[in-house]
């Protein structure tokens, strides 16, 4: 059966050609124009697949493609469900659709109808998939998160909006691409949610500091599986907490006599109730490496061997996640950056993306990493009957 059987018969003696002239676009247009006019429902059927299939066969300037919009336009309007589904599947494959026959597809409240343009079309931008994520339901957003590509604008709203199908869907597509924020959100919204949580913990775009957020609040049965699936990404966060490398043993290190003269005033400052961010500030601006992370160790419950990793890390991410969890500011966090920097330099490139990740992270989500911290280097110290350092708080 032809597709024109099964649409209800557009009219065999009508010419099916690939290529028209100008004039000979606008008289066909202008008889098809007449034939909505005044024809019957059956005629304006056979009008409006007879003028698609021109369409996709043909190649057409821009004002041509324009002209058949309008009237295929004109001919949806007339059409019942089950035609206008069939014409939006018609369309979502054809690469030079009319751009206003696409976007009356894509609202179309009916899924039937918005489906196919929604999930395939490459003629639907970015703004439009908005609008239509921002207005339509839950049906509508899953279609947007099939779609083969996504980007940042969308799946901001598909993770705020959707339900969790749409978002586990969006989750699961290697062609979605999100912002800090969107992730961030997905987080939160993986919390109880074991099948997102794993389906975000697989994505191989999904920055380290994302991932700690992610791990810190999910299950264990969650964190198992990750673990299996993503070795690579547990064993750097295992890295950050566990283990201190030779290369990051600095020279103000615990074996130097000023290391504990540094702790005991430290020390009795904080025990005194006077250590806070003003102290390490202040301690950062004199280069006084010492008692900077000496006092970190002591707000924070992190052993000193984790706060040096943090602060000497060419990756700040650590360090941001824990100024960010002891509500320091940012004037605050930027000294300690630069007291951990190579030769106390950094580029202003460097210092602007630290300072727009520092400001995107979340004071309650960055102490729930904190604490993911705290747990992990204990677990570890008690599986290796290891002490805990001297400077652990509890």
């Amino acid at each position: 059966m032809s597709r024109h059987e099964r649409r209800g018969g557009a009219p065999k003696e009508l010419p099916r050609t690939g290529v028209i002239e100008m004039n000979g676009a606008k008289t066909l247009l202008q008889d098809l124009d007449d034939a909505i006019a005044r024809g019957t429902d059956e005629s304006r059927a056979k009008a409006l697949w007879h003028a698609t299939d021109i369409l996709i066969t043909g190649r057409y300037s821009d004002d041509e493609i324009s002209m058949f919009g309008e009237v295929i336009g004109r001919l949806a309007d007339e059409i019942e469900v089950a035609a206008r589904a069939q014409l939006s599947e018609l369309m979502s494959a054809c690469d030079h659709a009319p751009l206003d026959v696409i976007e009356k597809l894509a609202l179309d409240d009916e899924i039937e109808v918005a489906g196919p343009v929604l999930r395939d079309s490459t003629r639907l931008d970015e703004k439009m998939l908005v609008e239509s994520a921002m207005t339509k339901g839950q049906s509508h957003l899953l279609a947007i998160a099939q779609r083969k590509s996504i980007g940042e604008a969308v799946t901001d709203v598909l993770v705020k909006r959707g339900d969790q199908e749409v978002v586990t869907s969006v989750a699961r597509n290697e062609g979605a691409r999100f912002s800090g924020s969107g992730l961030l959100h997905m987080v939160r919204r993986a919390e109880g949610d074991s099948i997102l949580a794993e389906q975000l913990g697989l994505r191989k775009d999904v920055p380290r500091h994302i991932f700690q957020q992610l791990i810190s609040k999910a299950s264990e049965d969650v964190r198992r599986r990750l673990e299996t699936e993503r070795p690579e990404m547990m064993a750097q966060i295992q890295s950050s907490v566990t283990e201190v490398t030779g290369d990051l043993q600095s020279k103000f290190g615990p074996s130097s006599r000023s290391y504990f003269v540094a702790k005991r005033v430290v020390t009795t400052q904080y025990r005194q109730g006077n250590l806070n961010q003003d102290s390490i500030s202040n301690y950062a601006r004199q280069h006084r490496f010492d008692e900077v992370q000496i006092g970190l160790s002591l707000l924070s419950a992190l052993p000193v061997d984790v706060i040096e990793r943090a602060m000497m890390d060419r990756n700040r991410e650590m360090i941001l996640v824990l100024c960010k969890a002891l509500d320091f500011s940012w004037d605050t966090t930027m000294s300690l950056l630069f007291l951990g920097a190579k030769d106390h330099l950094i580029t202003a490139r460097e210092l602007h993306d630290n300072e727009r990740d520092f400001g995107r992270l979340k004071i309650e989500t960055s102490r729930s990493v904190l604490k993911f911290y705290q747990s992990r280097k204990t677990a570890a110290d008690s599986a290796s009957g290891g002490r805990q350092p001297e400077l652990q708080v509890h």
